[in-house]
């Protein structure tokens, strides 16, 4: 079972400005207080797994949601998601993709990894922010997932 402290949401965006407005939304849904923010695809496995700098975090304390962009520096999303879906400690963690990518190859790759949903980040501000706030809200206080040990 979690900790009351463990991060919910991996915020896996290497864009400022998106990481800014995803930022923004959350927190007007009121789901901003524990969320890790990973800039690349090696920070994003790095706390996944409880490596590198986060190598005192205990691998079980989240985060609940993944919200994975796909064109990131050093390794790319789709290796980041392939990692986590073939580890039996993080493969029930839903991801969701939040791309500017409508390639049908990332597309295609990202569910035959295993991802729960893939979205393509609309280019008007307003629309991603509320994209944003509902997979917030759907998937930190609506959805039930397994309970990890």
């Amino acid at each position: 079972m979690s900790e009351p402290d463990a991060i919910e949401l991996l915020l896996v965006e290497d864009n400022p400005a998106d990481l800014e407005l995803a930022l923004r939304a959350l927190r007007q849904a009121k789901i901003s207080n524990r969320i890790q923010v990973a800039r690349d695809g090696v920070e994003a496995l790095d706390f996944l797994f409880a490596e590198g700098a986060f190598a005192a975090r205990r691998i079980g304390d989240g985060p609940k949601l993944v919200l994975l962009d796909l064109k990131l520096p050093k390794i790319d999303g789709l290796a980041v998601l392939k990692r986590m879906k073939e580890d039996p400690r993080t493969k029930a963690i839903p991801v969701v993709v939040l791309t500017s990518s409508k390639e049908q190859s990332d597309l295609i790759e990202s569910y035959a990894l295993g991802v729960n949903s893939y979205i393509v980040k609309p280019v008007n501000f307003e629309r991603f922010a509320e994209a944003v706030r509902q997979l917030g809200l759907y998937w930190l206080l609506l959805n039930q997932p397994p309970v990890q040990a």
